[in-house]
């Protein structure tokens, strides 16, 4: 047999592997470049959400959690300060004995809320020998009884000691240069220091002298005394504001979290998906920070357990470590 030709060797060849080859297979090449693309994405993907979290809305209203539009404020300027709650000028009386002579009844105790006019003892004339009614001479609380039955009592002798507690004073101590802030018409928020309740009212004046014990100054307010449970003589704590600074955004302290270093805030869109927003802060008090870049106005920032989607957050970061 004669030997083919190199050039139809190579043909022959050629044709064969082709044939080999099903014509709907991509080949090497291509299939690897299909996967790192789809690699890529997956990756792109988790990237882009892994600060987020999808909690249904009925879960996030059983946890407690709050949203409220991001909007415009003010950012207070404010000085924490003591103080002690003390009675109103002209808001303690006596009720006193008209006539010297033995005390034939008690109808009132400490502790007891009496009215103007109301009998609290009963006391026999040494004079005339028959018995007259002590009565109270303004409504209040009595604070103090100064008497038993058939102890006699002089012309004048102070029996009881009632208060009107409706309104209290409060006096605040400031010090050192926060004197130099701090006027009359300014608003005050006083708090309780046996429950936290508080009760906002304005300072109505800075008294002139300086107290000689702790060298202070005070500043006066007066606090309206609605569930009696304000006494005096209990000490207090408050928040003077000096002035308002007003901000273009504002969330309250507590919707700020802190996530792989970064302070955030936590945006709801739609009903149940929540994403971490890095934030750009600006000045602060009390209860809510201005907000420089990272959210926008009217974004529903979380404010209320916002520390619950933080950890559903993490969570899910860490199940998908695993």
């Amino acid at each position: 047999m004669k030997a083919l030709p190199l050039a139809a060797t190579l043909m022959a060849c050629w044709l064969l592997a082709a044939c080999g080859r099903s014509p709907d297979a991509p080949d090497e090449t291509s299939q690897v470049e299909a996967d790192a693309h789809q690699d890529a994405d997956a990756h792109a993907d988790e990237a882009e959400h892994a600060d987020s979290t999808v909690i249904p809305l009925k879960i996030a209203t059983d946890s407690g959690i709050q949203v409220a539009p991001a909007a415009a404020g003010t950012i207070a300027d404010e000085h924490e300060v003591q103080g002690l709650l003390t009675p109103v000028d002209g808001s303690i009386a006596q009720a006193v004995a008209r006539f010297p002579g033995p005390v034939r009844a008690l109808r009132a105790n400490v502790g007891d809320t009496v009215r103007a006019g109301q009998a609290l003892a009963s006391i026999e004339s040494n004079l005339s020998l028959t018995s007259y009614s002590v009565s109270a001479p303004i409504s209040g609380v009595i604070t103090a009884r100064n008497a038993q039955v058939g102890g006699a009592v002089g012309e004048g002798a102070p029996l009881f000691e009632i208060a009107d507690l409706s309104m209290l004073w409060v006096d605040l101590h400031i010090f050192g240069r926060d004197t130099q802030h701090i006027t009359a018409g300014v608003p005050v928020t006083v708090t309780r220091m046996t429950d936290g309740v508080s009760e906002t009212t304005t300072l109505e004046r800075v008294l002139p002298g300086t107290a000689t014990a702790s060298q202070s100054t005070v500043a006066r307010a007066v606090l309206h005394n609605r569930d009696g449970l304000w006494r005096p003589g209990a000490a207090v704590k408050a928040r003077i504001v000096v002035a308002s600074t007003p901000a273009a955004l504002v969330v309250p302290l507590t919707a700020l979290q802190t996530l792989e270093g970064r302070e955030v805030v936590f945006v709801r869109t739609g009903d149940d998906t929540y994403t971490a927003h890095p934030v750009e802060l600006g000045a602060r008090d009390a209860t809510q920070v201005a907000v420089l870049s990272g959210i926008a106005l009217g974004d529903a920032v979380v404010v209320a357990q916002s520390y619950v989607v933080k950890a559903d957050i993490g969570k899910g970061s860490a199940e998908h470590e695993h």
